[in-house]
């Protein structure tokens, strides 16, 4: 995964903030790259360094799982204490890299969750493969919602402000992250993003991930659920193939369901894979081109909207009774 073979390095922007001032917190690096670029007389030498021997145990842990399938063989490489596979790296050295990683993100996240608790903003990290949807039904979700629930937008991806601007002219604010050659957002992009877009009290704020069903899956953003999106143009196994996000994920939409009578589809059987991964998974079936199903949604929304606007009414109320109580303790003591 990304925590631990670099391909999260790259250069993020966020709309709003000069080029260069935002920074990945955590940038892991390939093992053993180490090109070096040296400025002599206005020439550039790359000096190449020939890879160093790999342990025979070492490399041993790199050799992928061998079963027997229906049909023929199938390798595993994701067996080991990592779940993943770099190569030139340990299983012991992955597993290091991405507790430290995503204990840096976890702090970030914790931020997060704070400030958005304390304005009473109900958030979502909306997660799917590319082209499954996200950003028509987004738009689709603030035009229903209409004038009287006020919506912010975080959009993430690799590159343009293409979806944010489609979010912008469905009547939402938004930001757009690009994170470059990231393949997910963190939860300290979200929270410059959030300074940024600086969403008001008891708004609903909807983040739209990179469209990938992998790396996302580990790293919280500070998010009340995680929203996994699964069009009904994937196929039904797709929470076998990516149980972690699944796992991850509190809420399942089933979209463009007004497909379904041109498909080969079973939707029990994608319900039924989607609860083997995560039994007590939400799912919702929707369309945001016909509008079956949106009710639901939007009505979950609400009451969970409500919910977190309860629980900021509730604290603000332990912290008067508190000030009430000092203030009371300081007269007698006067």
């Amino acid at each position: 995964m990304c925590t631990v073979c670099g391909c999260s390095k790259g250069n993020v922007k966020i709309e709003g903030r000069a080029p260069g001032g935002v920074k990945f917190p955590y940038r892991p690096h390939h093992a053993h790259a180490h090109d070096h670029d040296h400025d002599h007389d206005r020439h550039h030498h790359v000096h190449a360094h020939p890879a160093p021997a790999i342990p025979a145990e070492q490399a041993a842990e790199h050799q992928p799982t061998l079963s027997q399938q229906a049909g023929g063989a199938a390798l595993h490489y994701g067996q080991g204490a990592a779940h993943a596979h770099a190569p030139g790296l340990s299983q012991a050295r992955m597993v290091k890299i991405e507790q430290d990683i995503l204990s840096k993100n976890d702090g970030y996240a914790a931020q997060n969750r704070q400030w958005l608790r304390d304005r009473g903003i109900f958030a979502l990290n909306l997660v799917s493969s590319p082209g499954s949807g996200k950003t028509s039904l987004l738009a689709e979700t603030i035009r229903q919602l209409g004038r009287d629930t006020l919506v912010y937008v975080v959009e993430g991806d690799q590159q343009t402000s293409n979806d944010a601007e489609r979010i912008r002219a469905a009547g939402a604010p938004a930001i757009q992250i690009n994170t470059g050659k990231g393949c997910h957002l963190d939860a300290h992009m979200v929270g410059q993003a959030l300074e940024q877009l600086n969403p008001a009290d008891d708004s609903l704020l909807l983040i739209e991930n990179v469209g990938n069903l992998v790396c996302p899956a580990a790293f919280d953003l500070g998010e009340a659920h995680k929203v996994a999106i699964l069009s009904v143009t994937e196929g039904e196994d797709k929470p076998l193939k990516y149980p972690d996000m699944f796992a991850a994920a509190d809420v399942m939409l089933l979209t463009k369901i007004d497909l379904l009578r041109h498909l080969d589809f079973d939707v029990d059987v994608c319900i039924a894979n989607a609860r083997r991964i995560n039994p007590k998974i939400k799912v919702l079936q929707l369309s945001s081109k016909s509008g079956d199903g949106m009710d639901l949604w939007i009505d979950w929304l609400l009451l969970e909207m409500n919910d977190a606007q309860l629980v900021k009414q509730r604290e603000v109320a332990r912290l008067r009774q508190q000030i009430a109580a000092l203030e009371q303790r300081l007269q007698e003591r006067s």
